[in-house]
């Protein structure tokens, strides 16, 4: 039998940083640009594989695309669709700097392995900006521009610093 002066409300948690503000590149890129260019990844994978398969490596894509290659494609445009929403709809139902870094860091180490699939088709891929096409504009020098920002957003650059944060708060 619960005592009747004891709360039954829960004990309160520790505080975690919430509520920051976030400079708006990063909400812009975040939650806006890099999301849209992953429906766009999406789009192709599933519904354009011919011309995905072209873009990635015209001289091995086949035509008909293989049945086990289109559902490899179908798999990796339903990665790109929960990539896309992920990013928009977790990061925007949170102001917790804790799970915004959470989040960022797990698509670095993503961004990481992303650059890593290219590596077959030489290392001039990463530099050759002049051999670039679309798909590989997208998986080079837009990963190179993601993985920038979300080293940069968990590095602070960009937030107002602690110290800044005292002094404005001591005025």
């Amino acid at each position: 039998m619960a005592n009747p002066t004891q709360s039954t409300a829960p004990a309160p948690k520790a505080k975690a940083t919430a509520g920051f503000s976030l400079p708006f590149v990063y909400r812009f890129f975040f939650l806006l640009v890099e999301p849209i260019s992953a429906l766009v990844g999406a789009y192709y994978a599933l519904f354009d594989q011919e011309t995905y398969l072209q873009l990635t490596h015209a001289a091995s894509a086949v035509t008909p695309i293989p049945t086990s290659t289109s559902i490899v494609l179908a798999q990796l445009g339903n990665l790109y669709f929960f990539f896309a929403i992920n990013e928009a709809l977790v990061l925007r139902s949170t102001s917790d700097i804790f799970v915004w870094k959470t989040v960022l860091f797990c698509l670095l180490v993503g961004d990481l392995g992303h650059l890593y699939t290219v590596n077959q088709l030489g290392v001039r891929i990463y530099w050759d900006i002049f051999n670039w096409n679309a798909i590989d504009i997208g998986n080079i020098p837009f990963v190179y521009l993601g993985a920038t920002m979300r080293i940069a957003f968990l590095a602070g650059i960009g937030f107002p610093s602690a110290r800044a944060a005292k002094t404005t708060k001591a005025t």
